[in-house]
């Protein structure tokens, strides 16, 4: 009896290793999102809310990924995971707190006009549901950005 809890204890902590371990890929990650909003309108939620497109006025895409990027380093546990605002493309990684598990926020900013349109995708890395962790940072991020 004693082993075979050892073996569960021993397996649970390897698979909590894993997840707070595992390498992300930035191939696989950041993906450039799709998305647009529709002529008249600033912002769409799509799939669910863990995707976004928002069109803002009068500012590059390089200004605009600037402010995100400072808008998404100051979320806790959250690092670049590949991409630059001068590129027009990043990916983040933000963990969770208690296990460490990985979400991967991709915004990638085009220019339309004399505004920009911002494309934003938020998803989880294990498991099936995140419980509205990813929209919740979306709505968060995108309430931060709007003027």
């Amino acid at each position: 009896m004693k082993i075979a809890l050892f073996l569960l204890a021993l397996i649970v902590l390897g698979g909590l290793a894993w997840i707070r371990l595992a390498p992300s890929d930035p191939a696989r990650w950041h993906v450039r999102p799709d998305g647009t909003p529709p002529p008249g309108a600033s912002l769409v939620v799509l799939e669910g809310g863990a995707k976004a497109a928002l069109r803002l006025p009068d500012e590059t895409p390089e200004q605009v990924l600037t402010r995100l990027d400072a808008i998404a380093q100051a979320t806790p546990r959250t690092k670049t995971l590949a991409g630059r605002a001068g590129e027009g493309m990043i990916t983040w990684v933000t963990r969770s707190r208690l296990f460490g598990f990985p979400d991967y926020t991709t915004a990638a900013a085009r220019p339309d006009g004399s505004a920009t349109i911002l494309t934003l995708h938020a998803r989880l890395r294990f498991g099936r549901s995140d419980f509205g962790v990813n929209a919740a940072r979306l709505r968060d991020w995108l309430a931060q950005l709007s003027p």
